[in-house]
């Protein structure tokens, strides 16, 4: 795993040289992960393009979100294919959307077990959007070179769709928490820019800001409550229509031969 820097993007990393199946290494270049892409300079623009190599961009932020962001840079490039696939349930004409829904998935969270909360917050998004899930994998899967996985932050969401598609290529869960855990490196200053937008200013200091560090736990939860429930990440892909030839897929594009 190595940074990227850039010049308006904070949270940006490559994930290549994670260890993966069979002795076999994550290829760099081929999965980066992000929070906001919005205020991309064009030099940052060049970088990701020209020399990083990204050719598709999936955003899994809501709907609200990005009608309120508005296109970024990114979506002037006609080389760059981009993949709308929000996490959250849509629904209502609110301009948060994504704040709602956070609030309708901790709600949910806590019926289902008191104890458990944060991992079940994150389950939640399997539970809301499986279709957003696979489709994300999909499109990591067929990228012709490197795709990148955003939300805001690039630590929740990103995340949970980043350590689906590591695990099913075999990278360690532990190697995917430290990975998970890496974004805290970055955290006051993906909190700064996230206050400089209207769209996430409010929510950012509805709570303490030690709240919205990365923690291990918190993933480790979630990846052992997957295999509790479904012998881990790849079963309940399969249950949710991400088969062998999917993952095989998934394999080729991002592990080394």
């Amino acid at each position: 795993m190595r940074w990227i820097e850039l010049q308006n993007a904070v949270n940006v990393r490559d994930l290549g040289g994670l260890p993966a199946d069979n002795g076999t290494r994550i290829r760099t270049g081929q999965l980066i992960r992000s929070d906001n892409l919005q205020d991309l300079s064009p030099t940052d623009v060049t970088r990701l393009v020209d020399e990083i190599g990204v050719t598709t961009v999936v955003d899994l932020r809501s709907t609200g979100e990005v009608d309120a962001e508005g296109p970024g840079p990114l979506k002037a490039v006609a080389s760059v294919e981009h993949r709308h696939l929000s996490l959250l349930p849509e629904f209502g004409e609110m301009t948060d959307v994504a704040k709602d829904a956070l609030a309708l998935n901790r709600e949910r969270a806590i019926k289902r077990d008191p104890r458990n909360v944060a991992d079940a917050f994150y389950y939640g998004y399997l539970e809301d959007r499986p279709d957003s899930v696979v489709g994300a994998l999909r499109a990591i899967a067929t990228a012709p070179g490197a795709a990148l996985v955003h939300c805001a932050a690039g630590k929740d969401r990103t995340g949970v769709v980043v350590a689906m598609a590591l695990s099913v290529v075999g990278v360690p869960a532990e190697a995917i928490v430290a990975d998970y855990e890496a974004t805290g490196e970055r955290i006051v200053q993906i909190l700064d820019r996230l206050r400089s937008s209207p769209t996430y200013a409010a929510d950012i200091d509805n709570v303490p800001a030690h709240e919205h560090d990365p923690r291990p736990d918190i993933m480790r939860r979630f990846l052992g409550r997957l295999d509790a429930d479904f012998g881990g990440p790849l079963g309940w892909l399969h249950e949710h229509g991400f088969d062998k030839v999917d993952a095989q897929r998934l394999r080729t594009k991002l592990t080394e031969e």
